[in-house]
């Protein structure tokens, strides 16, 4: 079974210190989803990735612009994904996404 978020996303995040953009690729590793997140400042891999449908969960840890641990759960629509993250007991934090076209060149946000 195809999994709705397989590839490249460019995906925005609108925290409490202003809109932070990412790109993310996500691929299939024998039926099971993977992925990573990368912006100009690290790449990191997502972890606990899971589909339920058009819902998407996973989670990640970044060292920049803070140590934060987050708990992202967005639903894809075709080629959009939105939802939210969540670093503890920080505020939600809304995530938006379009998925690059096939064949489209990966590079890092900035």
């Amino acid at each position: 079974m195809a999994h709705p978020v397989i590839g490249t996303w460019d995906v925005s995040l609108k925290t409490p210190i202003g809109t932070l953009r990412a790109t993310y690729v996500f691929h299939d590793t024998g039926g099971v989803p993977a992925g990573t997140a990368s912006t100009a400042a690290e790449t990191v891999t997502l972890t606990a990735v899971t589909c339920a449908g058009p819902r998407v969960t996973w989670r990640q840890s970044v060292t920049r612009p803070m140590r934060l641990h987050l708990d992202f759960d967005v639903v894809v629509d075709g080629d959009t994904l939105a939802g939210h993250s969540r670093a503890g007991r920080l505020p939600r934090t809304v995530v938006t996404g379009t998925r690059r076209p096939s064949g489209q060149v990966t590079r890092p946000a900035g």
